[in-house]
């Protein structure tokens, strides 16, 4: 039977750069209304809460501010209608929490799961399709009791198609980008079933279209139980990430998601040694060590493992993302990011190596090695860079030296390097990160910012790192 009723219809959107809107508009408002009432649920409320005077759509606003780690203002800021616009997921957004499930009950009973590919993409070879459909089913696998078995006739517990609008589920797609795919939660029938919309461009491993073995794998996710969760950087949040197949790893946080539905693995190959379930950083962990910061073009990238936080100025909180899903050619995890606004270009160094782009296009030639920079062969890695706009000049930290390298000859400074407690006073511990905003220079040690004048040396303040990210909890 179709039990229409138990089936959760995802829809997975891309995850792409908005610019800031700058005003609300009319049209703004009632986009808004719309976007509530079909992702939080917005009613119009008769009762207790009404009759405070607490507005249904300002409730709503809250809510959807709290999801999405936004300022909660309860009001249509910019920061709110340019998230409602970012392309995204059909399923609703209500479940403020990490992981979620849609509901203990909704879970297979069996450990043991068929599945079945009905048809496949004119975009991908046959065995790439195999391919990706049975890793996407690997990586929930590894951490469950569960295990899974292709089968090429009959119902499977799973079955996998490719269609195009309409296609016999009653959730019709809409075309070329928008909605990606859909899949349902365990139950008799189209529970379990997932459909990937034709009219995509899905790929094995290229991030010129969709690829095709991470829109899987969140979508077996919903397949086994699990609902979205607002951790951004879990499989399991409502938008397209690209991350490199070849060396993703399933997130803490859908870890504990799935674990809670089927518990852990208990037979796992001892000769095998699985990476750590990655960790989303948070803003407000007061002794978290940032990677490296830099300035773009008027905004300010904290780095942290495979993430950053965005900060611009019409922002009035810090946007967090993957590092990947705007330059996904870049390393994660880095040493060290500036901005060289002499060639606008913005540099991540990772161990011996440097990549450069311009804005988020790589440039041609790169990664090249630290000895590119003029570097000696004996530095393994720098620390931290900043560009220094009134002298043109980046310092690049390594140890407990620093050189000054000029960005408009391609060469290091004579009588370099210098000792950085002799230029930094008070700094006397390993420099982990650097950048230069509106005239003064942030040396980052460990969870400490300290915020000098380059030009006389002069420490003014010492500053938590947490200071400029504007943690929601403060």
């Amino acid at each position: 039977m179709r039990s229409t009723s138990l089936c959760i219809l995802l829809s997975l959107a891309v995850a792409v750069y908005c610019e800031p809107v700058s005003e609300v508009t009319v049209q703004d408002e009632g986009f808004a209304e719309s976007y509530l009432k079909k992702f939080f649920n917005l009613t119009e409320e008769r009762g207790p809460s009404s009759r405070r005077g607490i507005s249904p759509v300002k409730k709503k606003l809250s809510e959807m501010q709290r999801f999405y780690g936004l300022q909660i203002t309860g009001a249509l800021d910019t920061d709110t209608i340019a998230m409602m616009k970012k392309p995204r997921c059909g399923v609703p957004d209500g479940n403020i929490a990490r992981f979620s499930t849609f509901g203990s009950n909704l879970k297979w009973e069996e450990k043991s799961l068929t599945y079945r590919i009905e048809n496949y993409t004119p975009d991908m070879s046959t065995s790439e399709v195999n391919d990706s459909i049975e890793k996407a089913l690997e990586v929930w696998a590894k951490v469950t009791p569960l295990r899974f078995t292709r089968v090429y006739t009959g119902t499977a517990d799973i079955m996998i198609s490719f269609g195009r609008q309409s296609h016999g589920d009653y959730y019709p797609f809409d075309g070329r980008d928008g909605t990606l795919a859909h899949a349902f939660a365990p139950a008799p029938g189209i529970g379990g079933d997932a459909h990937f919309d034709d009219d995509e461009t899905f790929t094995f491993r290229s991030n010129a279209g969709y690829v095709l073995f991470m829109v899987a794998a969140h979508e077996f996710g919903h397949s086994l139980g699990l609902s979205h969760s607002d951790d951004p950087g879990a499989l399991m949040y409502p938008v397209y990430t690209y991350r490199n197949p070849d060396t993703f790893v399933l997130p803490r946080d859908d870890v504990n998601g799935i674990q809670s539905l089927y518990g852990p693995n208990l037979v796992k190959d001892p000769s095998v040694v699985e990476p750590p379930a990655p960790i989303t950083p948070d803003a407000c962990d007061s002794t978290m060590v940032l990677d490296a910061v830099t300035t773009l073009r008027g905004e300010m990238f904290f780095f942290k493992d495979s993430f950053f936080w965005r900060s611009y100025p019409q922002s009035r909180s810090p946007q967090q993302s993957l590092i990947t899903n705007f330059w996904p050619s870049a390393p994660v995890n880095i040493d060290a990011a500036y901005e060289s606004q002499q060639s606008d270009r913005i540099f991540f160094f990772k161990g011996r190596k440097v990549w450069a782009f311009r804005g988020y296009n790589p440039m041609r030639g790169y990664p090249k090695r630290l000895t590119s920079f003029g570097l000696p062969k004996t530095v393994k890695k720098i620390d931290a860079a900043l560009y220094d706009v009134q002298s043109g000049k980046t310092l690049l930290f390594a140890g407990i030296y620093y050189f000054s390298y000029d960005d408009a000859r391609q060469t290091l400074d004579q009588g370099l390097p210098k000792r950085i407690d002799r230029t930094f006073s008070g700094l006397n511990k390993k420099v982990t990160a650097a950048f230069q905003y509106r005239g003064f220079t942030y040396i980052y040690s460990g969870p400490y910012m300290f915020e000098y004048d380059l030009r006389t040396g002069r420490l003014f303040r010492v500053l938590r790192n947490s200071y400029f990210l504007r943690c929601t909890n403060y």
